[in-house]
């Protein structure tokens, strides 16, 4: 289908059209820290280095996977839509030799701002925008397999929310292989016994980033409650039907303001039910005081989570969430 060569490092959704059809191949570097056997001691390795400890986690954890990647000399960091430290981030990584290609997504979502930015980067990667369209459409066969997997968890209820979370998250870069990732999905649907029906009482929506805990699907699911509406994960395999790359990228709700996000989100709660929210908020991130504005604009019942570093959950959290769901019942 393409052609893998020249890595490329992303620090979150990028247009990987654009790296596709380059002939490289785009690097989650989130998903290597967080499936990495020791993420704490990349966390670490980034403090001994200099970075401050009151920093999220995401981006130490980006920094230091990024320096023992010895086949990646190249990174696409989203400088607006993001994090404001990714800044940071860029700046520390470019004094280890590394080159940096900035992408900004516009707070107002302006299509010819956002245009701009995807005409840069297609002229820094070296492509066309033919190139590109040809790939969006080869990875919209991809994505369709995706949202199968998403209807199946929440109309059929016969995928788990940890599945619909791994699935859904690995659309960012669709783990460097996307025909490949594409035959796994398919296998995965084909081996889902549908008369077995997931029997948890709880229909829960998980919004926010997606979580540095490694445990919260499966200790939701031992108690009856099931995540069968992922967020952001959900976004990041483009669940909009145009053909515009562009526009795709507009409709894309991550990068953008609080409000257009919420629209996605009510819409999501009508159609799958839910009886309640997961809001998980990382330390010392600005995006927890959005939380003031979502338990406003929310009518159902919300539980905040915050996670600081990797790990299961902690005695405390699991005692929240315990209540939580004796609440909802």
């Amino acid at each position: 289908m393409i052609e893998m060569q020249k890595k490329v490092g992303i620090t979150t959704t990028v247009p990987i059209e654009v790296i596709y059809a380059a002939n490289m191949v785009p690097v989650d570097l989130n998903n290597l820290f967080i499936k990495s056997d020791e993420p704490q001691k990349l966390i670490e390795e980034a403090e001994l280095r200099g970075y401050p400890r009151n920093i999220c986690a995401w981006i130490k954890g980006i920094y230091a996977v990024m320096l023992k990647q010895r086949d990646i000399d190249t990174l696409i960091v989203v400088t607006q839509g993001d994090c404001s430290n990714t800044h940071a981030l860029m700046e520390t990584l470019e004094l280890e030799g590394i080159r940096v290609i900035p992408f900004a997504y516009s707070f107002d979502r302006d299509y010819d701002l956002l245009k701009l930015q995807l005409d840069k980067l297609i002229c820094a990667l070296g492509t066309t925008w033919e190139a590109v369209k040809k790939v969006k459409a080869q990875l919209d066969e991809v994505r369709e397999i995706v949202w199968k997997l998403d209807e199946l968890t929440w109309r059929e209820n016969c995928i788990s929310g940890w599945d619909n979370h791994l699935y859904q998250v690995s659309c960012s870069d669709f783990n460097g292989n996307p025909e490949k990732f594409k035959q796994t999905v398919e296998e995965y649907i084909l081996n889902v016994d549908k008369k077995q029906e997931l029997k948890n009482s709880l229909r829960l929506g998980y919004i926010g980033v997606p979580p540095i805990f490694c445990d919260l699907y499966q200790y939701l699911e031992a108690r009856g409650a099931r995540v069968v509406y992922n967020e952001v994960q959900r976004q990041f395999t483009m669940p909009f039907d145009t053909k515009d790359i562009v526009e795709q990228y507009r409709l894309y709700t991550y990068p953008y303001g609080i409000f257009y996000r919420l629209k996605d989100i009510k819409e999501q709660i009508k159609l799958r039910k839910l009886d309640g929210i997961i809001h998980y908020v990382q330390s010392f991130c600005y995006r927890q005081i959005e939380d003031l504005i979502i338990r406003r604009e929310i009518e159902l019942p919300i539980i905040t989570l915050e996670g600081d570093r990797p790990g299961k959950l902690d005695a405390r959290t699991k005692m929240r969430i315990d209540a939580f769901l004796e609440m909802l019942r």
